[in-house]
């Protein structure tokens, strides 16, 4: 579980990279302002936590069930969160919304809200602050 949390931290933090690039040049011209920022929120947050990934993976062993579950839940949390967004914000400007994927966006920030949590419990657990 280590190796892919480090694989999928190193491979988000290059998609933001394609995809903020892409949103900042590429797509200026087809996107309004407000699509333009939702879509740069999706990047932010996906590097944010691509970052927070190799974070835990250089940290914790991944050897208990909640660093285990900590993996899980930010991959999909990024996932869900970014991903919903460009999906929307692409589809929008196009003309045809793809509407399904607004109740994902709150989705994936809940499981970013909760891998945190899951960060902190671990932080607490390994390092045995209290």
């Amino acid at each position: 579980m280590k190796e892919l949390v480090l694989v999928m931290g190193g491979l988000y933090g290059a998609l933001a990279v394609i995809v903020g690039a892409f949103g900042a040049h590429g797509l200026k011209k087809y996107l309004n302002e407000e699509q333009l920022k939702s879509f740069e929120t999706g990047v932010k947050y996906q590097m944010y936590h691509a970052l927070l990934l190799i974070l835990c993976g250089t940290i914790f062993p991944f050897t208990g069930f909640s660093q285990n579950l900590m993996g899980w839940i930010l991959i999909l949390g990024v996932f869900f969160f970014s991903f919903s967004i460009y999906g929307l914000v692409l589809s929008g400007a196009n003309g045809r919304k793809m509407s399904f994927l607004g109740p994902v966006t709150p989705l994936g920030g809940l499981l970013l809200v909760m891998g945190w949590i899951l960060f902190i419990i671990n932080v607490v657990k390994t390092a045995a602050i209290f």
